[in-house]
């Protein structure tokens, strides 16, 4: 979740000005049902529910409650009901597990995890979508956004909102003084970093400080050199971290996180960089690095805290193809979910599955949606309709976050789990081995409870 709500607290890209820059897992199936080609929508009908009143339970605040509620707004015109936001807070999952004990859960909530998903699912706390709701899912997203929102061959949840985490963000005045050029593949990108090198510049950085970033390095290699379905095996634990497949994804990251002269202060540099002040490593008066791998929320940062243009100064390309496989794309998201089966609950989520739910916010700005009917053409920027199209031609082959498909101890707690684990290899990246044995004994205390 922590990651989710760092995008959520600063993915408002073109509220802050990102207008400039151009024209203005369970293994649980996804529910039964044939899927519509690209380009196909279904329908958008929705009852009347005068006199009816819809409670939403989530995260946003500031300029992403004020793009939701002209969503909300929308509704409302199209169904005659009334809304009412309630803010969840960063700890969600805890909110909303109290209403639920209370006896007074709203009637539509928003959950960052698919594991919180599954657990809400399990729990009884939300209930399976409507027919309408599941032939809208059906027509408008990939069959893996369907199973992420999916537990015991049921769907739960519509990816009203996504994220695009397979991204490397560089310096475009950095890579011309080196003659540098974007990279396809893992060697190219270190033959890149090679060049920035010699420049003088340490071609990247990152806020290893903050565990996840190291885990997102991770997860986009593992996706794409061992492809989506060992990466499935391996975020629920069905193989061991021991596998070769993982030696074989640290081994790559290695090529990297051995040589300390390619980070800022080497390795220790980037243990004590929390991931906010990475961004001006990159995009700072005076750079310290060249290259910034993450997710396309980085764009807010740089707004924010540089003042690189984005576009200009600040371009991105796609996170490489490690051989033999293709370039990956790891995704975040946030999943709506009924936690009454009412007519109000389901008419909603069957809006918010919808392409036209979709426009309200990408005309906003600050929003990427799963939603393969929505037009590009109704995103605000260049960059956020590049970043888009990403996320939605990988098709069904994009996965998402391992880490947050984890259970907290391992894959989201900071000095535990994964993160530390990564962070103890980034510091020893010729212990593969060593790495591999933590790893798994963490997962598997984790995942069995113990």
């Amino acid at each position: 979740m922590r990651r989710i709500i760092g995008a959520v607290a600063a993915a408002s890209l073109l509220a802050l000005g990102l207008g400039a820059c151009g024209d203005d897992g369970d293994d649980e199936a996804a529910p039964a049902g044939s899927q519509s080609a690209p380009g196909t929508t279904a329908e958008l009908r929705l009852p009347r529910l005068d006199g009816t009143t819809v409670s939403v339970a989530g995260v946003w605040t500031n300029d992403e409650l004020a793009s939701f509620k002209k969503v909300l707004a929308d509704f409302e015109k199209r169904t005659g009901a009334k809304t009412e936001f309630i803010p969840t807070g960063d700890s969600a999952a805890t909110f909303l597990g109290q209403r639920v004990e209370g006896n007074a859960p709203p009637d539509v909530a928003f959950l960052a995890q698919p594991g919180a998903v599954r657990q809400f699912a399990e729990q009884g706390w939300i209930k399976p979508v409507s027919a309408e709701v599941q032939a809208a899912v059906q027509a408008n997203f990939a069959p893996q956004w369907q199973k992420l929102g999916s537990y015991d061959n049921k769907l739960y949840g519509v990816y009203y909102k996504g994220a695009n985490k397979s991204l490397i963000w560089y310096n475009a005045q950095v890579f011309d003084d080196a003659g540098a050029s974007e990279a396809a593949t893992w060697a190219d990108l270190q033959k890149t970093a090679s060049l920035i090198s010699d420049s003088g510049t340490p071609p990247f950085a990152a806020g290893g400080a903050d565990g996840w970033v190291l885990t997102d390095w991770f997860e986009n290699i593992y996706l794409s050199q061992a492809g989506p379905e060992m990466y499935d095996k391996l975020a629920q634990h069905q193989i061991p971290w021991t596998d070769p497949s993982v030696k074989a994804a640290l081994e790559t990251l290695a090529q990297v996180w051995s040589k300390g002269e390619w980070f800022p202060g080497g390795a220790e540099g980037v243990l004590q960089t929390e991931f906010p002040a990475s961004v001006p490593q990159v995009f700072g008066e005076s750079p310290k690095a060249g290259m910034l791998p993450g997710a396309d929320f980085i764009g807010t940062n740089i707004i924010k805290d540089t003042k690189a243009k984005v576009g200009t100064d600040a371009k991105f390309f796609a996170f490489p193809a490690v051989a033999p496989g293709k370039p990956p794309v790891v995704t975040g998201g946030d999943a709506a979910v009924a936690m009454k089966d009412s007519p109000g609950a389901m008419a909603l989520l069957a809006y918010l599955a919808s392409p036209e739910a979709a426009k309200v916010w990408a005309e906003q700005g600050g929003y990427l949606s799963p939603n393969k009917n929505l037009d590009f053409g109704a995103y605000r920027d260049d960059v956020t309709r590049e970043i888009a199209e990403k996320l939605i031609g990988a098709g069904d082959d994009f996965r998402f976050d391992m880490s947050d498909q984890a259970p907290a101890a391992f894959g989201g707690t900071k000095g535990e789990g994964m993160w530390r684990d990564l962070q103890d290899f980034l510091r020893n990246p010729s212990d593969v081995a060593g790495a591999q044995a933590r790893l798994e004994a963490d997962a598997a205390k984790a995942f069995t409870g113990a």
